[in-house]
């Protein structure tokens, strides 16, 4: 077992290891044979990081055996100015330098290392761009500080080993179900119902009492058949949840008679020297034949919305700016591709289409799903409500693409459950 401390003194931070159980012997072997070494798989250092390394890494100390395989060893780790614990990027392995606030953030093995040794500031840097600084401060003082409350929170939420290996156990199950038994459609649910229905009335027409608790049965599944999937939605990868909504959309939107899968796109603007083939995920065929696109994302309650504010104004996420260039640039493909793209896609998905419908590309829109509305939150001292904010960033795109969370989803589904059963008791 590997014990660490963090010795915080005026101007530096000195990091502390020894082996609990083990000899030290191994760290000083590593230096001495690569002039490097790892400690817990994510802290890096050099011979020059280390303290009294003359000593330590002498020939005679070796000889003379004057090195106790116990003592502590020290090595340089952060400087201290302006508040900041100031960590050079290597010692993380990443390319960014990390600032840490003083009296905010505590100097453990957690705040570096999280089960499995996974590296956090590794993982954050993935998702940084550029190589400024990650910065762990007040965001007043330093733009795009993440708030060590904030960070706090994600180390809370970072899975433990019991966590990971329940994880790892329910996608087998889901991904082995899904190859023996795949996942009951809503459409033949729904139709098993009117069947049912169906055969209680022999020869007359549906009443319309009849029709209408159809319509609020079918509403009910997809409404339940979500918040199903939402409870478990750490056990979902987003190709499952891809894979639900194309059988379920139809459904949730009537106008739409044909849902294509792998559709393809030809780009030719972004190589101006050859023609490149791009597929998108899902599209969508109303009773006209008018193509529009639907990008499916996974429901994480971060997805759209950022967590700190902007200048008092909370801002989309790069999920939800990715995916709105994304769809929009579909559209323009599709848009550009014209008459010939029509005749392609027409002949290519002509058994998914009724006969003699063709497909037509006549300004496309684009269709979003993806994230959960966030909750208000108090942000220095004060009640904040994100709804303002994703309405107008919602209203921004919506003369192209619409944004709909899963909980605009299942309000949507709601209310029209509602609806029907106000004109069902007439």
């Amino acid at each position: 077992m590997h014990l660490i401390d963090f010795n915080t003194r005026k101007s530096k931070v000195i990091f502390e290891y020894t082996s609990e159980f083990n000899s030290n012997a191994w760290v000083l072997s590593e230096l001495r044979k690569s002039g490097r070494v790892r400690i817990s798989r994510v802290f890096r250092f050099q011979k020059s990081d280390l303290i009294d390394a003359d000593r330590l890494l002498s020939e005679e100390a070796i000889r003379d055996a004057e090195i106790d395989d116990q003592e502590v060893l020290r090595f340089r780790f952060a400087k201290s100015k302006n508040g900041y614990h100031r960590i050079a990027g290597r010692l993380l392995g990443i390319r960014n330098d990390v600032w840490l606030q003083k009296d905010a953030v505590e100097l453990e093995r957690k705040t570096f290392v999280a089960e499995r040794y996974i590296n956090i500031f590794g993982r954050i840097a993935q998702l940084k761009e550029g190589e400024s600084p990650i910065v762990v401060g007040d965001p007043e003082e330093i733009e795009a500080a993440i708030p060590p409350e904030l960070f706090e929170e994600l180390l809370a939420n970072f899975p433990n080993s019991g966590e990971m290996n329940r994880y790892a156990l329910a996608r087998v199950d889901a991904v082995v179900g899904e190859a023996i038994q795949p996942m009951k459609s809503a459409r033949e649910a729904y139709e098993r119902y009117l069947n049912r229905r169906v055969s209680i009335v022999t020869d007359r027409p549906l009443e319309q009492d009849v029709l209408f608790e159809a319509e609020i049965q079918k509403y009910l599944y997809l409404r339940n058949l979500i918040s199903q999937w939402l409870q478990e939605e750490e056990d979902r990868s987003e190709a499952d949840w891809q894979r639900m909504i194309a059988k379920i959309v139809l459904l949730i939107f009537p106008k739409y008679i044909a849902a294509l899968e792998s559709v393809p796109v030809i780009d030719v603007y972004s190589d101006p020297l050859r023609s490149t083939k791009r597929e998108i995920d899902l599209c969508l065929v109303d009773a006209s034949g008018a193509l529009d696109v639907i990008e499916i994302k996974k429901p994480s309650a971060a997805a759209v919305l950022g967590r700190t504010l902007y200048r008092d104004n909370f801002v989309p996420t790069r999920e939800l700016t990715g995916a709105v260039v994304q769809t929009e640039k579909y559209l323009f493909h599709l848009s550009k591709w014209g008459l010939k793209g029509e005749q392609k896609l027409t002949e290519k998905f002509r058994t998914d289409l009724p006969d003699g419908l063709s497909i037509r590309i006549a300004n496309p829109k684009g269709l979003i799903i993806m994230g959960q509305t966030p909750i208000a939150r108090r942000i220095r001292g004060r009640a904040r409500d994100h709804q303002l904010d994703l309405e107008v960033i919602k209203r921004q795109y919506a003369n192209m693409v619409d944004i709909l969370t899963y909980d605009d989803l299942l309000a949507r589904l709601d209310n029209v459950i509602a609806s029907l059963q106000r004109r069902k008791l007439g």
